[in-house]
């Protein structure tokens, strides 16, 4: 091959690769920068009560409720609210109890000695869970959404 052809060989594979590097480059930055969308908040949880509102005005507007069915509408909306509260009381009261006994066998394995400082670990990561339940409560009653 000439010096003027492998020169322009060479050249143009100098180019070919750079645009594939400078084209994966792009393409990452791009991907990471849309799947991630950097420190955006994550997105708000919407509010049971505007939900119902927005639910029973939708259904009045398109479906031409009377007040009558709206009045029931509300009631068995209530009447559901307070099954799946009873219903998650209870699953929680159980999922309780199983983690109640799984801690406890899980004493049992350890030595007199350990047994201590499993306790101490245990009430003050206790502590913790109950700490960070009462600040996403308390972020709820003002109006936040939940993290």
């Amino acid at each position: 091959m000439p010096k003027s052809k492998l020169s322009a060989f060479l050249s143009l594979l100098l180019v070919f690769l750079s645009g594939a590097i400078v084209g994966a480059l792009a393409h990452r930055l791009y991907t990471v920068n849309t799947a991630y969308g950097g420190s955006a908040p994550p997105p708000r949880r919407p509010d049971p009560e505007e939900v119902r509102r927005r639910i029973v005005s939708d259904l009045k507007a398109k479906v031409h409720l009377t007040d009558q069915q709206v009045t029931d509408l509300n009631r068995m909306m209530d009447d559901t609210n307070d099954a799946w509260h009873k219903m998650q009381k209870k699953l929680n009261a159980e999922l309780r109890g199983m983690r109640d006994q799984e801690w406890q066998k899980f004493r049992e394995v350890l030595r007199p000695d350990q047994q201590p400082l499993y306790d101490q670990w245990r009430n003050e990561r206790e502590a913790e869970m109950r700490k960070r339940h009462e600040q996403q409560d308390h972020k709820g009653q003002n109006g936040q959404a939940h993290p």
